[in-house]
This record gives structure tokens, sequence and C-alpha cells, in this order.
């Protein structure tokens, strides 16, 4: 590992994001059924910084939970809360921040933006699945409760997630995970 700059600035942006996720659930507003928590901008911000290594973030922040670190919203922690109501969201964490990192993996504003966007309804229709089976509600219920409430205010998280994300990118040349132009000649 001592001298391997990409496998050290691959783990700290690891941890990174995982810290970023932890401190979003902090920031929460009660609400019904889950409450409303700014990890959902830190897991979509994960995907545009790591690419489609930004599914590992969310992945570990969950193994973290489940291993009862008080890193869930609020400080809650354990296999029930991935059972409850939550759980859904929280688990959609994983493939909306792949989903995430996928798009923005193309050059393309477009693609990124539209990819921050699909990430954010993959981890809302997660939830509100999660939520028919958990709660025993109907579809339509789950949507109305788990899904269009949180529909504005995720858009909006989405929104400052993909202008950050391009902040970061220009400092970084342009591509997730900061790579060169001349580290991508030496590796292809």
């Amino acid at each position: 590992m001592l001298g391997d700059r990409r496998r050290s600035h691959f783990i700290s942006m690891t941890a990174a994001n995982v810290g970023l996720i932890i401190v979003g659930s902090w920031i929460s507003i009660p609400f019904f059924p889950v409450p409303i928590t700014l990890q959902t901008l830190f897991v979509l911000l994960a995907g545009a910084m790591m690419g489609r290594y930004g599914a590992i973030p969310p992945a570990l922040y969950v193994l973290m939970g489940a291993m009862n670190l008080p890193v869930f919203h609020n400080g809650t922690a354990g296999i029930g809360i991935l059972l409850g109501p939550t759980g859904g969201y929280i688990l959609g964490f994983i493939p909306g921040a792949l989903v995430a990192g996928l798009a923005y993996e193309h050059r393309s504003g477009v693609w990124r933006g539209v990819g921050m966007v699909a990430g954010d309804l993959v981890i809302l229709a997660c939830g509100t699945a999660w939520l028919c089976m958990t709660a025993g509600l109907s579809l339509w219920a789950a949507f109305l409760l788990g899904f269009l409430p949180f529909m504005a205010g995720d858009l909006l998280k989405a929104c400052a997630a993909f202008s950050i994300a391009r902040r970061i990118d220009a400092l970084r040349g342009g591509r997730p995970g900061g790579r060169e132009k001349s580290e991508e000649r030496k590796e292809g």
C-alpha cells in the first residue's frame, strides 16, 4: 500500500463518503413513516465522486449499522432498523449510488444529471417497496406515504449533489475518482 497513490486515494474517498453519509443521518427532520435526512445527498455524491465504486460507501454504512454502530438516523442502529419502515430506503442507498455512479462515468452533463435523478428514484422505489412489505400497505398507499411526499426534497438534494459534484469534478479534471488523462493512457 505504501506508495500506491490510487489505492490510498480510493480508501480515503471511501472513508470520507461513509463519514458524510453518517453526518447526513444526523441531520434529520421527523416525518411519517420515515424521517427526512441529508443522507440521500451524500449517497448520490458518493456515486458522482467514485463512479461505479460509489456503491461501496453506502454498503459499508449499511454494514456498520447492521453491526450495531449508531450510524442510522439520529444514532439508531441494528438489524431492527433495517427490518423496519426505513430499511428499504437505507438498503436502496446501495443501488442508488451505483446508478448515479454509472451515469456519472459519462462525460455528458445530461447523462450525469439523469443519473442523479435515477439514483434518487431507485432509493425511493426501494423504500416504497419495503413499506409495502413491512407495513402491509397496498402499493398505492405506500406510494402516497413513502414516495410522493419525498419527491420534491429528494429532487432538490439530487440537484445539489449534481452541482457539488460538478464543482469538485472541475477541480479533479472531469472524471470520477480524479484520474488524469496521463493515467488513463498508461492503463489503456
